[in-house]
Formats: structure tokens, C-alpha cells, sequence
């Protein structure tokens, strides 16, 4: 089984009770596990981590160039605002794919501008959790390959 990371940004932690008519009713952990168990249909072992906090989150990522084969990745609000998480994935050499819940570029100015986008491997946005979704099973295919 290859190993990947789901790693969710700031407020995330707060899916189900934030703006559900944005993000939908779902809380993280049932996102999670519906990863979870759909990595195991495509020989993946998913592990899932979230924080508040920028950098944590770059961490994660310099971790993961040495732990996993690939990194599914919801920025959140730091999509539009961190060079610093921008620069620790164009640090890594293992594909990362950007996942939003909401479609950016049909919200606020402000949020339609990824900094992370020219150096993730894709984006996958709008279609709620099924964005994570199909981010993972975008990055099994990859690593398939």
C-alpha cells in the first residue's frame, strides 16, 4: 500500500457547524474516514491531519516529502495569502494536489487567486467533500502510473 497525506488547513476543524451552506453539513472526521476507507479500495493508506496554525502545516509538508508518496491538500484561507506554504510545496518532490470544497473563482475577489496552484501537480474545486475525493483518487492514479 502506498502511503499519502490528507492535510486540511485553517477552520477546517470546523466543517459541519461553519457556514454549511458554503461547505457543506459534514463534519472533518466524516470526510476523513470516507477517505480513509476509499483509499483502501485504491491500495492507498490515507493519513489525515488539520491545523489552524501556517507552520504546522509546512511541517506537515516537509515531513511528508520523506513519509508519503503524495499529498492531497486544502489550503483553506491560506490559499490566497501564504508564499510560505507555496514555497515548502515547490520544496517537495512528491505530487501534491490542491482541493477546495467551494469553487474559489465563484466567490469573493479575494479568493480567486491561488498562490499554490502553479506548483501543485493540480486542483480539484467545488464539488464539496467530493472535491478530496477526487483529489485522491486523481493522486492514485498518479501513483499508479
Amino acid at each position: 500500500m502506498k502511503k499519502v497525506l490528507v492535510l486540511h488547513g485553517p477552520n477546517l476543524n470546523l466543517l459541519g457547524e461553519r457556514e454549511p451552506q458554503v461547505y457543506g453539513s459534514l463534519t472533518l472526521e466524516a470526510i476523513n474516514q470516507r477517505l480513509i476507507e476509499a483509499g483502501r479500495e485504491w491500495n492507498l493508506e490515507v493519513g489525515c491531519f488539520q491545523s489552524n496554525h501556517e507552520g504546522e502545516l509546512i511541517e506537515a509538508l516537509h515531513t511528508a516529502r520523506k513519509t508519503v508518496e503524495g499529498v492531497v491538500f486544502n489550503p483553506a484561507g491560506y490559499t490566497h495569502t501564504s508564499v510560505a506554504l507555496r514555497d515548502a510545496v515547490a520544496a517537495i518532490s512528491i505530487p501534491v494536489i490542491e482541493v477546495h470544497l467551494s469553487n474559489p473563482a465563484a466567490r469573493e475577489d479575494f479568493r480567486q487567486v491561488s498562490l499554490l496552484a502553479p506548483v501543485c501537480r493540480g486542483s480539484i474545486a467545488g464539488f464539496g467533500w467530493r472535491s478530496y475525493w477526487l483529489g485522491l483518487l486523481a493522486l492514485a492514479s498518479l501513483l499508479a502510473e
